[in-house]
C-alpha cells in the first residue's frame, strides 16, 4: 500500500511538473495574413497592468516594459515593416514603466517607421501616456481612456494597532526615511513632500500628451483633472484621431506607411501561456482610473525588507 502511495506521489510530482513546464514556456505570436510581397505592419500588444521588469504574474495580465521595449527595438530592425499598431488594453500602470516604454517607441518613430495606436477596452493613465506618443491614435466609440493624472495614497493602522495591542519602535536615519508608514499619521511636511512627487510627475504626464497631441500645456491640464472619457468623447477633445477598430488601425497605419491595399500583419513579440490564459483579466477593469498605487512602488524603496 506505502508502495502505491509514494507512486502516485511520484506521479502525481511528474504531471504538475509537466504541466508548469508548459505553462512557463513563451507561446510565440503567430504572424496572421501574411503574405509575400506584402507590405507588412506589426503589432505589439500591451494588456493589463504596465509595470516594470521582465517578468508578468502568473495570476494577473500584465506587460512588463523590458518584455514592451524589446519588442519596439525588434520591430526597429525589421526592414520589412513599414509601420507598427501598438494595441492597448490596459487600465495604466506606473510612471516609470510607461516612460520607458515611451522612449522606446519614441526611438520606433525615429527609425522612420510609423506608429498608431489602438485602443481596446481600457486604453487610460499610463496606456495613454503610451498612445500619446504614437504618430495616431484609434479608439472604438467605447473605449475608455483619459485618466490624465496620478495618485498616491497612505493607510493610517495605528488606531487598529492600538486595539490589537500591536507597537513598533522604528529606527531610522533621517526623519523621512518612514514616510507613509502605517502605524502613524503622516505629517504636515511628509504630506508636502509626497504631494510635490505627485505634482512633478503630474507635469510630467501633461508634457507627454501636449507634445505628443500638438497641444498647449494649459489646453491639456484643461483636460487632465484625472477624469475618464469615452473614446468618442476624446475624439471631440483631440486626445483621439480616428473612431474604429483594431482593423482600421492596422489599415491606417498601412495607408500612412504609403502600403497599398490591405497590410500584411506581423505580430512581434512572445507571451508565456499565462498571459494568454489570464489576458483581459485586469484590462477590461475600470482603473481608479490607472495608476497602480504609486506609493506603493515608493513603499518598497522607503521601507526596505
Amino acid at each position: 500500500m506505502k508502495k502505491q502511495i509514494i507512486a502516485g506521489l511520484i506521479l502525481g510530482v511528474a504531471a504538475i511538473s509537466l504541466v508548469l513546464a508548459i505553462a512557463m514556456k513563451p507561446v510565440g505570436r503567430t504572424a496572421e495574413n501574411s503574405s509575400a510581397g506584402r507590405g507588412e505592419v506589426g503589432v505589439i500588444y500591451i494588456e493589463g497592468t504596465i509595470a516594470s521588469g521582465r517578468s508578468v504574474s502568473p495570476f494577473e495580465a500584465q506587460s512588463g516594459a523590458e518584455a514592451i521595449a524589446s519588442s519596439l527595438r525588434e520591430a526597429a530592425r525589421k526592414p520589412g515593416l513599414k509601420a507598427v499598431v501598438v494595441r492597448l488594453n490596459s487600465p495604466g500602470g506606473t510612471p516609470a514603466a510607461s516612460q520607458e516604454i515611451d522612449a522606446e517607441l519614441q526611438r520606433l518613430r525615429n527609425s522612420g517607421k510609423i506608429v498608431v495606436a489602438s485602443m481596446g477596452d481600457v486604453a487610460a493613465s499610463g496606456a495613454y501616456w503610451i498612445a500619446a506618443g504614437a504618430d495616431q491614435i484609434v479608439a472604438n466609440p467605447g473605449t475608455i481612456t483619459g485618466s490624465i493624472g496620478v495618485f498616491m495614497q497612505t493607510t493610517n493602522l495605528e488606531e487598529l494597532y492600538g486595539k490589537i495591542g500591536m507597537d513598533r519602535e522604528i529606527y531610522k536615519s533621517g526623519p523621512y526615511k518612514d514616510m507613509g508608514s502605517p502605524d502613524r499619521p503622516v505629517t504636515p511636511e511628509e504630506r508636502a513632500i509626497f504631494q510635490s512627487m505627485v505634482d512633478d510627475i503630474y507635469n510630467q504626464f501633461v508634457d507627454v500628451v501636449a507634445r505628443g497631441r500638438h497641444k498647449d500645456v494649459a489646453e491639456v491640464k484643461a483636460l487632465a483633472d484625472g477624469r475618464v472619457y469615452t473614446g468618442r468623447q476624446a475624439k471631440e477633445l483631440g486626445l483621439v484621431d480616428q473612431l474604429g477598430d483594431f482593423h482600421d488601425a492596422v489599415l491606417l497605419a498601412g495607408k500612412m506607411a504609403g502600403i497599398a491595399g490591405e497590410p500584411a500583419i506581423v505580430e512581434i513579440g512572445e507571451k508565456s501561456f499565462w498571459q494568454g490564459l489570464f489576458a483581459g483579466v485586469k484590462g477590461n477593469l475600470l482603473p481608479g482610473l490607472g495608476w497602480t498605487d504609486l506609493l506603493e512602488e515608493n513603499a518598497n524603496s522607503l521601507n526596505p525588507r
